[in-house]
């Protein structure tokens, strides 16, 4: 059973707008010459990464909701210019929503186990097609 990583995308407050941000990013490092991959840097690093990249993903957190997932690819431990360690988490570009999960704020990131990670969205999942406030309002309730 995988391991996952779950964190609040701060600034963010839709799987939509981290779509733009990412393939912002992706491009800009496209035009540099650069790697054409997606890392999310962290200042903790996980101890547990043969788990998290064994099919683990990244779970996130926005507006009080976790909405979407990315899939971990690798997790690169670095010491930046100022001796601080932290870490590279590289992620597979695509945002998979998934149901709609209350979560309280915390800083960093936390484990989270495959039984507690909401389960993805179908392309043919109503729910999905709901506004925010009325999705939100519903799984407030425990309806959804």
């Amino acid at each position: 059973m995988s391991l996952n990583l779950i964190k609040l995308c701060v600034g963010c407050e839709s799987p939509e707008q981290l779509e733009g941000w990412v393939r912002l990013r992706l491009e800009d490092k496209r035009r540099r010459g650069e790697p054409v991959e997606q890392l999310h840097t962290t200042r903790m690093v996980p101890k547990r990464i043969e788990e998290l990249c064994d099919g683990g993903s990244l779970y996130w957190v926005m507006k009080g909701m976790v909405q979407c997932r990315q899939r971990l690819l690798e997790i690169r431990p670095f010491v930046d210019g100022e001796g601080i360690s932290r870490c590279h988490l590289v992620l597979e570009p695509e945002i998979v929503r998934t149901e709609w999960q209350p979560r309280r704020p915390f800083q960093g990131w936390r484990y989270m186990t495959a039984d507690d990670a909401p389960a993805d969205l179908n392309a043919d999942d109503e729910a999905g097609e709901l506004p925010d406030h009325l999705r939100r309002e519903l799984t407030e309730l425990g309806l959804m």
